[in-house]
C-alpha cells in the first residue's frame, strides 16, 4: 500500500482528498502546514509520496517541505501544488513535480503514477 504525506492548510480540501486517496488504497498521513510536515518527515514513518501545497501558514512553504523531503526521505516522490502558475513560482527542486490548483483527483492520481 503506497504511503503518502498530504500537506494542505485548507481543512475541507485536506480531508476530502485524503479520504478519496484512502478509498483508492493509499495510506495517507496528514499535515496542516509545513512545520507539521517536516516533523512527520523527520519521524520514523517512510513515505512513497509527499504532496504539499506551496503557500501555507506558520512560515514554512511547500518549497521548504520539498527540500526537507529530498534530504531526509530521498526516495519519496514530491508533488508541489499551487494556485499560482509554475512560471510565477521560484525555481522548484529538481525531481519535484508540479500540479496546478484547482485540480481533479484523476490529475493527482496521474501525477502520482507517473
Amino acid at each position: 500500500m503506497p504511503r503518502l504525506l498530504f500537506v494542505e492548510d485548507e481543512d475541507d480540501l485536506r480531508l476530502l482528498v485524503s479520504e478519496a486517496l484512502g478509498d483508492l488504497g493509499h495510506e495517507v498521513a496528514l499535515a496542516r502546514d509545513g512545520a507539521e510536515a517536516i516533523e512527520l518527515l523527520r519521524g520514523p514513518d517512510r513515505f512513497d509520496h509527499v504532496v504539499t501545497d506551496m503557500n501555507m501558514p506558520r512560515g514554512l512553504s511547500g518549497l521548504e517541505v520539498a527540500a526537507e523531503a529530498a534530504k531526509v526521505q530521498p526516495d519519496a516522490r514530491v508533488v508541489l501544488v499551487s494556485g499560482y502558475q509554475r512560471s510565477q513560482l521560484p525555481p522548484i527542486p529538481e525531481g519535484t513535480r508540479f500540479l496546478a490548483k484547482p485540480y481533479r483527483l484523476h490529475q493527482l492520481l496521474a501525477i502520482l503514477a507517473d
